[in-house]
Parts: structure tokens; sequence; C-alpha cells
């Protein structure tokens, strides 16, 4: 069942719902009203959906953006037992279904990749998929490897991302975020790959030493149909420091038409400044940090209308935009 609480229609108006799976549920956010095909954006392990605030805006080219929040993340309830990869993808497959989402362009960030691929093995129907910086290289399944790759990438992060990240974090918590790491560390996404049929982008920050280049190299080696990108001076998080970059990609991607054997890396072309944080004036951060505490307040409370409050809020001031999303 989805339960809708707010509609909106500017490119930065933010609507949240959810749809359930018996007392479990997913927050699902959105921007855009119209189109044809949307974009769906599933974030990693710990985070929530707005590691997306950047890139969203940007993927309105074919329909409106779906950006989730998994249970357990960004204030979402979990149940008791840690949940594995298929039952995080048997989410995304029903809100896919509950919202008579029509062949989207699925997108999955670190776990969220293991997520999405564990879904699209199983749909053909799925045509397009979206890998940023995927997780784990079974070679390196260990966790102290693992924490000190993350924290090598996370010296390359925004400031932005990192703020981002403690806040995130401080949400899961620990007990439910080391509950959910060894779903995440011994979930076999190579064995997954393989069976995609979906046409797939991959993409990796040059500094993101947790999808490191050989690494990625290889999942493209095992998807039947994959394109390789690599983004300069970008880490784990090359789709919020590199948001353009990344939207250009993905809506190109959705457009081609696939080539099989097509998995050399490729390095993008990007503008020297393009990982800095955007410039703004005083005023929006005023009222940025004004959004995220109403939506903050309502992640605590529960409250939805709160939260897709919140969340327009902020986009508004950092956007400066009021153009519709139709």
């Amino acid at each position: 069942m989805a339960v809708k609480h707010s509609r909106h229609r500017r490119r930065t108006d933010v609507e949240v719902q959810r749809v359930y799976d018996g007392d479990v549920y997913v927050r699902v956010n959105s921007i855009g009203a119209t189109g044809v095909r949307p974009f769906l954006l599933i974030p990693g392990i710990g985070v929530s959906s707005t590691y997306f605030e950047r890139l969203a805006p940007n993927l309105l080219e074919f329909g409106p953006v779906y950006a989730l929040d998994l249970p357990g993340f960004g204030g979402v309830p979990h149940p008791d037992d840690a949940m594995s990869i298929r039952a995080y993808a048997d989410l995304v497959g029903k809100v896919i279904d509950e919202l008579e989402l029509d062949d989207p362009i699925v997108v999955g960030h670190s776990m969220g990749s293991q997520v999405v691929s564990d879904l699209a093995a199983r749909r053909p129907d799925l045509t397009s998929l979206v890998l940023i910086g995927p997780v784990v290289n079974p070679a390196e399944r260990h966790l102290l490897t693992q924490a000190r790759r993350f924290l090598g990438a996370a010296w390359h992060e925004p400031a932005t991302v990192k703020i981002l990240a403690v806040s995130a974090y401080l949400f899961c918590g620990f007990k439910w975020f080391s509950r959910v790491l060894p779903k995440m560390m011994h979930y076999p996404i190579e064995e997954a790959l393989p069976k995609i049929r979906a046409h797939t982008l991959v993409i990796r920050g040059e500094f993101d030493g947790v999808a490191p280049r050989a690494w990625v190299e290889k999942v493209g080696e095992l998807l039947p149909s994959s394109r390789l990108w690599e983004m300069p001076g970008a880490a784990h998080s090359v789709m919020y420091a590199h948001a353009d970059e990344v939207a250009r990609l993905c809506v190109e991607h959705a457009r081609s038409t696939p080539t099989p054997g097509d998995n050399t890396l490729r390095i993008v072309d990007v503008a020297a400044d393009a990982a800095s944080d955007p410039d703004v004036t005083l005023g929006q951060v005023a009222s940025a940090i004004g959004g995220r505490l109403v939506e903050t307040v309502g992640v605590i409370k529960g409250d939805d209308d709160l939260i897709a409050e919140g969340k327009t809020k902020h986009a508004e001031a950092m956007d400066g935009s009021d153009k519709p999303a139709e």
C-alpha cells in the first residue's frame, strides 16, 4: 500500500510517500510530476536519499525522480532482525510495482548497487541500470581493508558530504549499521552481475578506494552489457560532488543503444573546479539550514509532511529556481 502525503509541481518541490510491506515501509521522496519514464535512486548503507539531492533535479529528462529511504536509514524504522540485500531488493521491487513505475532507470550507490544488482538479476523487465561506486570487491571482503579504503576516499570528499555522512550515520545508529554491514560485506555481487540483462552504466570516482579501478573493470567484464566511466577528482560520493556530470552520463545512458563488449573504462572530461561546493549566498545558507532543521524534526517525529516541507525549503534555497517541473 502506498500512502501519499503531499503533491507539488516545481522542480524543487519534494513529495513524500510511503510504500508498505507489512509493518515495514520505504519512504519515497520524489520531484517532478509528468513524463513517461522515471529515475529511481537507491542510496548506500547508513545514508539517506539526501545524498541524491544535487543529482535528482538534473534527472528530470524523461519523468519524475524517486529517491528512497530504506528501513533503518534516514530515520525510517527497521524490523528487529537485520535485513538482507535480497530483502532490500524485494522492497525496491515493491516500490516499482506499487507506484506502477514503467521500466524505471534504476540507480544504486555503494550498497545500493548491490540492492539494484540483486533486483535486476531477477527482473528482466528492467532495461537500464546505473551502478555508482559498486561494492564489495570479492578479493577484499575484509572489514579493516574496507574501513581503510573508505577513510581514504572520505579524505577527498567535499565538506558538505562529510557533514551529510555524520548526520546520516547518527540517524542510522551503530546497532543497525553493525547488523547490516556484514550483509553488505558478504553479498556475492559477482554472482548477480552476469544475470543482469539490463544495459548498465558503471561510474566510479578517481579517488574511490572502496570501488577501485581494477574492480570496476571486473564489474564491466561480468555484466553482459555495460559502459564504464571514471570521474576525475571525485571519491565515493561522486554523484553529489559531480552531480551535473553524473546526471549527464545517466541521461545519455538512458538514451543509448546497448553495445555488447563496450566495457572500456573511460575518463570523464570535467572542469578543474567541478568538485568544489557551489557558490551560495548567506541568505541561501540560512534558508538551507532552516529547511534541514525542519526535515530533521520531521524525521524525528515520523511526520512525512514536515520532511517534505523541509526538503523543499532546502532545495529551493540551494537551487534558486521556481520553474515548473512539467
